[in-house]
Order: C-alpha cells, then sequence, then structure tokens
C-alpha cells in the first residue's frame, strides 16, 4: 500500500485572476506535495498553452521539495514535447493512445547514440480519460499509464459525460484493470476516502485544489488515505 496519488486539474476560467491566480494555485499546490499538476486549458492557443505549461514547470521545479511535482498537459501532445512536460492527458476524443503510446515506443534511437531521442523510453506519462468499463480496458490494453474515471459525484465541470457514474462503478473499474486508476468528478476531501476505498490509487480534483485556503493541509488529509 502506497498514498493516494493527488492530481490538481488547472481552470482559469473559474479564476477571477485568470492565469495569473491560476499561476498561484500551482505554486501553492507545488508547495504542498501534490504528485501531479495537469494543464488543462483546453481553449488556449498553442503558443499560450505552451507558456502557461513552462511557467508553470519553472514553478514546480523552484517550489518546496523541488522534483516532486509533474506538470501533465492535457490533450495536447505537441506542447507537451514542446515544455518538456512530465506526460500527455488524452480525453476519449483526443490522439488515440493506442497511436500515441505505439510511436512512444517506436521511436528510433539515432545510430552512436546510447540514449534515446525523444521521451518515448523516458519516465514520460501517457494517460486517459475513461467514462465506461469497455473504455478503461481499451485504454489499459492501449498501454497508458494511467487513467481517470469519472465523474464518480455530480458536477458541473463534468456534467456534460452525463450523469455521476458512482463509487460502485469506480469500483468496478478498478477491479478490472491493472493500471493506477484516478477518481474524478465532484472530489471533496470527505469523498476522497470513500474512492479510495473502492481501490482508485487516487484522485483528481479541480476545486478540491484551487478554491482551498490551505492546500498543504489538505494533502496531508489525503496523504493519510492508504491507496492499492
Amino acid at each position: 500500500m502506497h498514498s493516494a496519488l493527488l492530481c490538481y486539474v488547472t481552470d482559469r476560467g473559474s479564476l477571477p485572476g485568470g492565469e495569473r491566480e491560476l499561476l498561484q494555485v500551482v505554486r501553492r499546490c507545488a508547495a504542498a506535495g501534490v504528485d501531479w499538476i495537469q494543464v488543462r486549458e483546453k481553449d488556449l492557443p498553442a503558443a499560450r498553452l505552451a507558456a502557461l505549461t513552462r511557467e508553470a514547470l519553472r514553478i514546480t521545479a523552484s517550489a518546496a521539495g523541488a522534483g516532486r511535482t509533474r506538470v501533465l498537459v492535457n490533450d495536447r501532445l505537441d506542447v507537451a514535447f514542446a515544455t518538456g512536460a512530465g506526460g500527455v492527458h488524452l480525453a476519449e476524443n483526443s490522439l488515440s493512445a493506442e497511436d500515441v503510446v505505439r510511436w512512444l515506443r517506436s521511436s528510433s534511437v539515432p545510430a552512436g547514440r546510447a540514449t534515446p531521442r525523444t521521451p518515448a523510453e523516458q519516465d514520460f506519462l501517457v494517460g486517459a480519460s475513461c467514462h465506461s468499463l469497455d473504455a478503461a480496458r481499451a485504454a489499459e490494453r492501449a498501454g497508458v499509464s494511467y487513467i481517470f474515471f469519472g465523474p464518480v459525484f455530480a458536477t458541473p465541470s463534468k456534467a456534460a459525460f452525463g450523469a455521476p457514474q458512482g463509487i460502485a462503478q469506480l469500483g468496478e473499474i478498478c477491479r478490472a484493470v491493472k493500471i493506477p486508476v484516478l477518481a474524478i468528478g465532484g472530489i471533496t476531501a470527505e469523498k476522497a476516502a470513500a474512492c479510495i476505498g473502492a481501490g482508485a490509487a487516487g484522485i483528481a480534483a479541480i476545486r478540491l485544489f484551487q478554491d482551498c485556503d490551505d492546500p498543504a493541509r489538505a494533502v496531508r488529509g489525503l496523504r493519510s488515505l492508504p491507496a492499492r
């Protein structure tokens, strides 16, 4: 058993201060020891998304406990690579997870070099959002590093994906795949325990971290939840 994986998913649109306030949240979360920060700003053009991601990488690299927090980019594999991010997170309508993983694994090593040319053989994560058992199994077969499953509970940000899936369905997904499953959708500090109890390796959330007055205290509480 190990402590739960914690992922802050960004949403500058819900912050009065926009990108400036978002980077303050990134700084607080990195200092608190959140494992992953997923830059999920789908409306930004590539150049602005890359600039925001680079700033998030700079902040996390200089935060207390530097090196602990990994920055992931939602959907944009090109931006993830261009900025040196720690991974990419794919939605169900993004690039095919199977194609992305295959491309990473097949990237050649230049003649005369012992090290890879791209992050293919390095510690680069490929994650996928899943909203059904079939999708979760397909993502695992594709070779992704982890999946997000949800929405587990009702939440405005995931309303487009239908009714909440619930704890029972989360548990079924966790039992069906061997890769880490992070619960997402309406996760609060109180509900996180139920998700971990159902077998989730961790939780991903926007408001749980973004609206928190004391992320360090929240992280300490969540860290006390043992995950598989």
